[in-house]
C-alpha cells in the first residue's frame, strides 16, 4: 500500500517528467533566438545598456528617464545576472502562454460551474515562480555571490498574495475534485523546476515569462467579472478574503505593491464576492507592473521604505 510520502514523491517525479518537454521546447526556441546567457558567470557590467521592456508608469517613486533612479550594475537580479531580451523573445513568451491557456486550461476546465476550479488551478501554479525566485536568490546569498534582502521580501510578499488567492478559491470549492487537485499539483511541481532553471539562465527571461502569465491572469479575471457581475454581487465574500483585504494585518498586502505609496495605500472595498474578485484582478495587475519593472535596471524601493509627508491641511484638520 502506498503511503502519503510515496504519493508525493510520485507526483514530484511525474510532474518533472511531464514538464520536461515544455522546458526543452522553450529553451531550444530561446537558443535559436540567441537570448540565453552564460550560466554561472554573470556579466560584470551592463555597459550602459537599456532593457527592452519599458516601465510604463512611474513605479515606486522612480522615473525611468531619471539617471538618479538607475541602479548600479549589481543592485538587482536583472543587472547582476541577466541580459536584455529581444522583441522576438518577448513575443514568443506571450504566444507560449497564450497557447497553453487556450489549448489546455480552457479545455480542461471548460463547462458550467468550473470557474472556481479553473481559478484554483491557476492560483496553485501562480505561486510557483515566486518560490523559484526565492530559491535562486537564497542560493546566490548562501554561496556569497549576491545579497539584496528587499527582493526576497518582495517575492515572498507576492507568494503570500497568491497564497490568499488560492485560499479564497479553496473556500469557494475550487479544490473539491481530486482530478483538479491532481492536475494543478502536477503542473505546479514541474513548473517550479522550469521557472528555477529560467531564473538561473537569465532572470529577465524568467520575469518576462511571468509578466505574460500575469497579464493573462488579469484578463481572465476581468472577463469573468464582466460576465458574472450580478451573480457575484449576490454572493457573500469568503472570510479569508475579508481578513486578508480588510480586517487583518495588511503589512504583507502592502509589501508586494511597488506602485503603492506609504501615504495612500490601496484598500479594497470587500462587501461581496464581486468585490473580492475585483481585488484579485487588481492584485494581478500589480504583479504585471512588478514583473515589468523587474526587467529594467531601475532600483527597487518598497512602499514601506518611502517617507510619508502628510499635508498640513490634513494633519491639522
Amino acid at each position: 500500500m502506498m503511503m502519503v510520502e510515496d504519493i508525493y514523491i510520485y507526483i514530484y517525479i511525474s510532474s518533472t517528467i511531464i514538464m520536461t518537454p515544455c522546458l526543452v521546447f522553450h529553451f531550444i526556441t530561446i537558443l535559436l533566438l540567441g537570448q540565453v546567457t552564460a550560466f554561472v558567470i554573470p556579466p560584470v557590467s551592463n555597459g550602459g545598456r537599456t532593457f527592452s521592456v519599458p516601465v510604463s508608469t512611474n513605479v515606486a517613486g522612480l522615473n525611468p528617464d531619471d539617471n538618479n533612479s538607475r541602479a548600479d550594475n549589481n543592485s538587482s537580479p536583472s543587472t547582476a545576472f541577466g541580459s536584455p531580451l529581444s522583441q522576438q523573445v518577448i513575443d514568443f513568451n506571450k504566444s507560449f502562454v497564450g497557447i497553453l491557456k487556450t489549448g489546455f486550461f480552457d479545455n480542461v476546465f471548460a463547462g458550467e460551474e468550473r470557474d472556481f476550479a479553473r481559478f484554483y488551478a491557476l492560483e496553485t501554479i501562480a505561486r510557483v515562480p515566486y518560490f523559484s525566485y526565492l530559491a535562486a536568490l537564497h542560493f546566490y546569498e548562501t554561496i556569497g555571490r549576491w545579497r539584496k534582502a528587499k527582493y526576497l521580501r518582495l517575492h515572498f510578499a507576492e507568494s503570500w498574495n497568491e497564497l490568499h488567492h488560492l485560499l479564497i478559491m479553496e473556500e469557494l470549492g475550487g479544490a473539491d475534485a481530486w482530478f483538479d487537485r491532481f492536475i494543478a499539483q502536477h503542473i505546479a511541481v514541474g513548473y517550479y523546476v522550469f521557472a528555477l532553471s529560467l531564473y538561473f539562465v537569465n532572470p529577465v527571461l524568467a520575469y518576462n515569462l511571468n509578466h505574460a502569465i500575469e497579464e493573462h491572469a488579469y484578463s481572465t479575471y476581468d472577463t469573468f467579472l464582466k460576465e458574472n457581475e450580478e451573480k457575484l454581487k449576490g454572493m457573500a465574500a469568503p472570510q479569508v478574503a475579508i481578513d486578508y483585504y480588510r480586517d487583518g494585518d495588511l503589512y504583507m498586502f502592502d509589501a508586494f505593491q511597488i506602485s503603492n505609496t506609504a501615504c495612500l495605500p490601496r484598500r479594497p472595498e470587500i462587501n461581496n464576492l464581486y468585490d473580492v474578485f475585483c481585488a484579485v484582478r487588481e492584485d494581478e495587475l500589480e504583479h504585471v507592473k512588478t514583473m515589468e519593472f523587474l526587467q529594467t535596471d531601475a532600483e527597487l524601493i518598497s512602499s514601506h521604505d518611502e517617507p510619508c509627508d502628510v499635508p498640513d491641511e490634513i494633519y491639522f484638520s
